[in-house]
């Protein structure tokens, strides 16, 4: 979501007061768009199929089915913020991870509150995103006694040695006492490849391709029938 982009916000209940109500104060919070009203949970629920909206203030007693019924049909597809007259039939909307609970008539006040949950909440995933993103852009390994920060874009293949692992960079030789299948697991797969039992290759390093052979900048490296056709898929992609 980006800064400039509102909240789109849908409101659930089959009283019309009530829903004006969240209707207005969804109207005068910046960054917040009514993106639909609805008293009837089935019209509710047939419009979030087909479109797409970020929180539901969603009333817990309804006629037919019940706020915590449209949060098990929703599984999580959108925030929910639950708006009842008894506290205490909130209770079970938290176990199906609601956001929070208004008691009606919900003060504006409080109503801002359960907005800046929202707010923290996509705050720390976009702040998460950011972190992994961030950490995946380099490798560290136990080599040489000391823990060494490799960059991904310094890696040209990786070899494995029976008990150890050869890390071919730009640079130089690293050995580290791990096995390939280990950082099969934990490298990127968009960037790096199995080729052979002993050899996986970084994608983006790769010269050209002659037979069965991969060549890294000037050194040709086996690729095993194992892992051809998966290879030669990768390559034409």
């Amino acid at each position: 979501m980006s800064i400039d982009q509102k909240i789109r916000c849908l409101v659930l209940d089959d009283e019309p007061l009530a829903a004006q109500l969240l209707s207005e104060y969804i109207k005068q919070t910046p960054g917040l768009e009514l993106a639909g009203i609805f008293t009837k949970p089935l019209d509710a629920l047939q419009w979030i199929e087909n479109n797409s909206a970020d929180i539901l203030f969603l009333d817990v007693q309804m006629p037919q089915i019940t706020g915590v019924q449209v949060m098990k049909i929703l599984n999580g597809k959108l925030q929910v913020i639950l708006v009842t007259a008894y506290p205490e039939y909130a209770i079970e909307g938290f176990e199906y991870n609601a956001l929070d609970y208004l008691v009606k008539p919900a003060a504006f006040e409080r109503f801002l509150v359960a907005i800046q949950k929202f707010h923290g909440i996509h705050n720390k995933v976009k702040t998460n995103t950011t972190a992994k993103t961030e950490e995946e852009s380099h490798l560290f390994v136990k080599a040489e006694y000391k823990i060494l920060r490799i960059p991904f874009d310094d890696i040209l293949y990786l070899q494995g040695l029976r008990d150890y692992v050869a890390i071919i960079t730009k640079e130089k030789k690293i050995l580290t006492l791990q096995s390939l299948r280990s950082f099969e697991e934990s490298l990127p797969s968009e960037r790096f490849m199995r080729i052979h039992r002993s050899y996986i290759i970084s994608l983006n390093q790769v010269n050209y391709v002659e037979r069965n052979r991969v060549y890294i900048q000037s050194t040709p490296l086996p690729i095993s029938d194992t892992y051809k056709p998966t290879f030669n898929q990768r390559i034409n992609k």
